[in-house]
C-alpha cells in the first residue's frame, strides 16, 4: 500500500508515536511530546489533523472525544517510507543502502539473520521467475 503524500519529520514523529500507542487522543499525544519539549499542544493538533488530511490517520469520536489511529498498519507504513526513500533519495537503487549497512551501520546478530533470510527469499524469487 502506498502512502498518499510525503510526510515531514515532525509528522513522522507524531505518526510513529500514534502507531505504537493507538487509539489515542490529542491530549495523550500532546502530553507525551510536552515531556520531551518537542511540540506544544496546538502543534500536535495541527500535525495530527494534517496527517488525517493526508490519509495517514483516521479519527473516531468516542464519548465526545476524538480518538486517532493509523490508517495503515505499521509494517505497511515502514515499507512505504523505505520505498519512497529509495525512490527519491537513492534513485531507485538499493546499492547505496546496502553499502551503508556494511560500512557504517551497527547491525545486530538478529538483524543480520533477518537480512540473510531476506536475501535467501530474494534469490528464491529470482529462480522462480
Amino acid at each position: 500500500m502506498r502512502m498518499p503524500t510525503p510526510i515531514s519529520k515532525a509528522e513522522l514523529n507524531i505518526l510513529s508515536y500514534i502507531n505504537d500507542h493507538h487509539p489515542v487522543t490529542v491530549r495523550e499525544v500532546a502530553e507525551h511530546f510536552a515531556q520531551t519539549n518537542e511540540y506544544a499542544r496546538t502543534t500536535v493538533l495541527t500535525l495530527m489533523e494534517r496527517l488525517r488530511g493526508k490519509g495517514h490517520l483516521v479519527r473516531e469520536q468516542v464519548k465526545g472525544l476524538h480518538h486517532y489511529a493509523p490508517a495503515i498498519p505499521k509494517d505497511d507504513l515502514q515499507q512505504s517510507l523505505v520505498r519512497d526513500f529509495v525512490s527519491r533519495a537513492l534513485g531507485g537503487s538499493v546499492s547505496p543502502f546496502v553499502a551503508f549497512l556494511t560500512q557504517e551501520a551497527h547491525v545486530s546478530d538478529e538483524e543480520l539473520d533477518d537480512l540473510k533470510r531476506l536475501v535467501a527469499e530474494l534469490e528464491k524469487q529470482r529462480k522462480e521467475g
